[in-house]
């Protein structure tokens, strides 16, 4: 099987320009790209599928042609142009709502995103208090931070470590002795 080059090329380009196009903010160029993209995988499709061939219908040939051709691409784009025919009346509403709201098809950036993206990672809720609290990033200590993001002095960690006593802990001889008791009395 061999495929025609060219159409590949083709392809490629509409899909760039589809992708370039669905990057924009304004919704109808943003509707554009996608039947570009959709369009593209459509002619993928067909260009993949095989050489063209007989009718795959019982008893129907074609001349010249010795096989039969594949229906399954071709149910495959007529199913593909279904899908993107209702996204894009679906995006068509959208845009036309919008601009009947903002005089504008064009897509502004959310407050509440712009709120998020100009705090300080110091400052952010999901702030992982291992991190340095004035660059953000990892720290060798790990977690070793108070609650206001400070390193902890020297007295702090030993008052850590001595809390946090491994020698207490059972150690792995201790866990052959260990057997589960039935406290409910059920067998389990």
């Amino acid at each position: 099987m061999t495929i025609n080059l060219g159409l590949m090329i083709v392809v490629a380009l509409m899909a760039a320009c589809g992708v370039y196009l669905l990057l924009e903010r304004s919704l109808i160029r943003m509707l554009l790209g996608l039947l570009l993209v959709g369009n593209a995988i459509n002619l993928m499709i067909v260009t993949v599928s095989g050489a063209m061939g007989n009718p795959p219908i019982i008893g129907r040939t074609s001349e010249g042609r010795t096989g039969d051709a594949d229906p399954l691409a071709q149910g495959m784009v007529l199913t593909a142009i279904v899908i993107t025919m209702g996204i894009a009346a679906f995006v068509l509403s959208l845009a036309y709502r919008s601009f009947m709201i903002n005089t504008d098809d064009e897509v502004d950036d959310d407050p509440e995103d712009l709120k998020v993206k100009s705090q300080s990672s110091a400052t952010a809720p999901d702030r992982d208090r291992s991190d340095d609290p004035i660059t953000g990033l990892d720290t060798f200590r790990g977690d070793l931070f108070d609650d206001d993001g400070n390193p902890l002095t020297d007295e702090q960690l030993r008052a850590r470590a001595e809390l946090h006593q491994t020698d207490l802990l059972p150690s792995a001889d201790d866990s052959d002795d260990f057997e589960p008791t039935d406290r409910d009395g059920d067998g389990r």
